[in-house]
């Protein structure tokens, strides 16, 4: 089974090419978030009172997952989700996801140099049954199928950073605006979903403001 952080750069490279089709930004903060949204579906954290709080501290058996979960219940203080989306994303966790996706057959691994100089990976998809799985779940719901919580925090962290317009170009914004909205869920999963989606937002901004400053 992937996780939603697997699911969202599966979605967001280029299948044939293995050349990533969004921003680096915007992507590594979405998977930073989607970390936060799956321990909170799995019951492990909570994120509705504006701060991320360790509920459960038993493992889920995923490394990543287990590592972020380690890592909050560690922290000496409560602190915000979009400061946990910042501290994940910048800590290597892109290239750590698309290798263990190369590991497990996945993904191929295909290094190059551009110019005979500068190194390069790509990642092409070599088992492409596995995104046509998640293409066809997330495809259904923002057609109209009900959501499941795992398929509505995918598309609202997609949505945070933009990367629904690249993976589902056509979809309907008003859908995917309900879907994000949570009017379809319980309060908890609906307050869930908003501060993963604020979080993305927020960290996206602030990279953003910070790589400007720093060109200023």
């Amino acid at each position: 089974m992937t996780t939603i952080a697997e699911e969202i750069l599966l979605l967001a490279y280029d299948e044939a090419e293995g050349r990533q089709l969004i921003g680096s930004t915007e992507l590594d903060a979405a998977l930073g978030g989607s970390l936060l949204a799956e321990l909170a579906v799995s019951g492990r954290i909570d994120l509705t009172n504006k701060k991320v709080a360790v509920l459960d501290p038993t493992p889920l058996g995923e490394r990543e997952l287990d590592a972020t979960l380690a890592l909050i219940a560690a922290e000496t203080r409560q602190r915000k989700p979009d400061w946990w989306v910042r501290k994940l994303y910048s800590s290597g966790l892109r290239r750590r996801l698309l290798s263990g996706l190369a590991e497990r057959g996945v993904l191929d691994e295909r290094r190059r140099k551009i110019l005979g100089i500068f190194p390069s990976t790509r990642y092409p998809e070599r088992d492409p049954q596995i995104e046509q799985e998640i293409r066809e779940r997330i495809g259904g719901v923002l057609t109209g199928a009900e959501p499941d919580e795992r398929s509505a925090v995918l598309i609202a962290v997609l949505h945070a950073a933009k990367i629904d317009r690249k993976a589902f170009p056509g979809a309907d914004k008003a859908r995917i605006k309900e879907i994000t909205e949570g009017s379809w869920a319980a309060d908890a999963v609906a307050k869930s979903i908003a501060a993963v989606n604020a979080a993305v937002v927020g960290a996206v901004v602030a990279a953003s403001v910070a790589a400007t400053a720093g060109t200023g």
